[in-house]
């Protein structure tokens, strides 16, 4: 079997879900990091009234055509305490920031530009029509589209969501993603190495990434190399109501490399094994009924960077979101001289140089092992090396994924 390019890989598991997860309903103070089901409308207008933009006096424009000039006060209009009289010549109205702009007043003199002594203000500079004054509406009206189905409810958006009356909100439910670490050859953090042992990264790194993404986590634990051990691990995801499951390690061609195997005997339907990157080539997509399965490699960077690049898109896709697939890198110059590339596409770990008048200079690590968590680390970027790319110079246009933004 050939090895599939990057982008077409990504298109197929894209591809291979079928529609997002279910819609459910949650109060708006539990909406933070969701992802919209439907679209959000304003259930009303903001501002609902002419509102005043400083503190000051509500006047008619056309009385102080001539300055200096006396108004009389006739009352107040505060926040939440709106005047409910009708502005007329020669008049003005106490007035401070987002209070209700009373009837007859068409601009606001400013505190600053006047001087009070008992019920009388004297302006002393003009004003324009509509000076200081927030019409009605200015930021949304009553049926305008604010947030689209598939964003996700950041600290804006929620915000935007509670000033446009909605109390409850459309979401997706979390699409739960079955994690799956395999290998004798791991021991769960905090717990005791053997000579031959490490302890295993992987499943805590694609969980965190499943959870930025906006999904639920079962964790499956460490499975040992065992093919009866795998299926019973399988069968596990599916009685949890997996969506996804990710599995980790094992899907080379090594003798004890069996989770295809175990995949397989559990109705996994293959839909590609192997992608044209490094690192990250013994990539591995299928189903078994409605879940969707992506085997990732074991080596840890490989994991990470394959997780970024295909799980993310894949939970996304889940809930929806019509950007899910989106080219997330962006452009920057080379640091160095780069040979030219054989037939798969490189993800280079990368220290950035930035300035504010200039694209950031990607400077690729010197050691690129797949193994080097540390590496991955103090990294700030993927270093994007296309495939059969030909010789490039230092100063060259490049294209990076930046490892500092949030996903979503």
């Amino acid at each position: 079997m050939s090895l599939l390019p990057v982008a077409e890989a990504l298109e197929k598991i894209l591809a291979a879900i079928p529609e997002p997860v279910a819609m459910e309903e949650v109060p708006i103070a539990q909406g933070a990091g969701r992802t919209l089901a439907a679209d959000l409308t304003a259930l009303r207008t903001q501002p609902p009234f002419p509102a005043s933009a400083m503190d000051g006096y509500a006047v008619r424009s056309a009385d102080l055509a001539t300055v200096p000039v006396r108004l009389r006060l006739i009352g107040t209009s505060a926040a939440g305490h709106g005047f409910s009289g009708t502005l007329q010549a020669g008049e003005a109205v106490r007035i401070f920031t987002g209070a209700p702009v009373p009837e007859g007043a068409d601009a606001i003199l400013i505190q600053e530009n006047a001087a009070t002594e008992g019920e009388t203000v004297t302006a002393r500079e003009p004003v324009a029509a509509g000076r200081f004054l927030r019409r009605a509406g200015l930021d949304f009206r009553e049926g305008e589209t604010l947030v689209r189905a598939g964003d996700t409810l950041d600290a804006r958006r929620l915000a935007l969501a509670a000033g446009a009356g909605h109390a409850v909100l459309p979401v997706r439910r979390k699409p739960r993603v079955a994690v799956l670490a395999t290998g004798d050859e791991l021991v769960r953090p905090g717990e005791r190495a053997a000579w031959d042992q490490i302890v295993a990264s992987n499943g805590l790194a694609l969980g965190a990434l499943s959870l930025e993404a906006g999904a639920e986590v079962i964790d499956l634990g460490i499975v040992r190399d065992d093919l009866g051990a795998l299926r019973e691990a399988v069968g596990r995801a599916r009685a949890a109501g997996a969506d996804l499951l990710v599995t980790l390690g094992g899907a080379s061609v090594g003798d004890h490399d069996l989770v295809q195997a175990a995949l397989g005997a559990e109705g996994m339907e293959l839909g590609f094994w192997r992608v044209a990157l490094r690192p990250g080539k013994p990539l591995m997509h299928g189903r078994i009924g409605a879940m969707t399965v992506i085997g990732l490699p074991g080596n840890p960077v490989s994991s990470i960077v394959c997780g970024l690049l295909f799980v993310v898109p894949a939970i996304r896709a889940l809930l929806g979101d019509p950007r899910a697939g989106e080219d997330r890198s962006e452009p920057a110059l080379l640091g160095r001289d780069m040979p030219e590339n054989d037939a798969r596409q490189d993800y280079l770990r990368a220290r950035l140089d930035t300035a504010p008048d200039r694209l950031p200079i990607a400077h690729p690590e010197t050691r690129q092992d797949s193994s080097m968590l540390s590496v991955l680390g103090t990294s700030e970027a993927l270093l994007i090396r296309p495939a059969h790319a030909g010789p490039a110079k230092a100063g060259d246009p490049c294209r990076i994924i930046r490892l500092d933004r949030r996903l979503v």
